[in-house]
């Protein structure tokens, strides 16, 4: 009997063990969908009543990543492939469509302000968006504090499709990103495993201003001389 009660003890620690594995294998092909709210610093703009039901939405497929972004002002799309380094922005606002191209650098470049954060995981665990969720901070160059809620029982074996995560040890469900006098606040809402085409990463052959990134920048230093 005591053999016997052994065993199962051996057998339980090992399958225990097993599903703990299964848990934290890193998914490689993964839709993630963003409810994003915001809010204006100020009294609410019409900027912010604009973009209110604003959607983004994360598609992971290997080392390509896309990460698109739609409002009633208009579509944006950020598309990355990590294996070769090689990227494209696709903006749609007032019938203009943009295509600006990318390099390794250029990716870098274009999210910096939140790059290489060394988050600080605290205890305890918080129900979010029905996700179980760790609370992690992080130190931005301008001395602000960076807050992310995320889930550890998922990992993403491509953790470069975002400057901001690649040191989060999870997916993140609930965080906020400040531009000028506007707050974004990003709740995770869906998970899709299907599978994903690969036209979703297909570099569009026509319909749009192509430019590469240095241009846009010095066309954004232009604009606001």
């Amino acid at each position: 009997m005591k053999s016997v009660k052994i065993f199962l003890a051996l057998i339980t620690v090992f399958l225990l063990f097993h599903f703990s594995l299964i848990a934290q294998k890193p998914i490689n092909e993964v839709t993630l969908t963003y409810n994003i709210s915001v809010q204006s610093t100020n009294e609410k703009t019409d900027v912010a009543k604009s973009l209110e039901g604003a959607l983004l939405t994360v598609y992971l497929k290997g080392k390509q990543s896309r990460s698109d972004m739609k409002s009633s002002i208009g579509f944006e799309s950020n598309l990355y492939d990590d294996k070769i380094g090689k990227g494209f922005i696709l903006k749609e606002y007032s019938g203009q469509k943009l295509m600006i191209t990318l390099n390794k650098e250029n990716w870098l470049q274009k999210n910096q302000y939140y790059q290489n954060l060394n988050f600080k995981i605290e205890g305890g665990d918080e129900l979010i968006a029905g996700f179980k969720c760790k609370k992690a901070t992080a130190l931005l160059t301008n001395g602000k504090s960076f807050t992310v809620y995320y889930t550890p029982e998922l990992l993403l074996s491509n953790n470069q499709y975002n400057n901001s995560f690649v040191l989060l040890p999870g997916v993140p469900v609930q965080f906020e990103l400040e531009s000028g006098n506007l707050k974004f606040k990003y709740v995770l809402s869906k998970v899709n495993y299907d599978v994903i085409s690969s036209s979703k990463f297909e570099i569009p052959k026509s319909g749009y201003r192509v430019m590469t990134y240095e241009d846009n920048q010095q066309l954004k230093k232009g604009d606001r001389k």
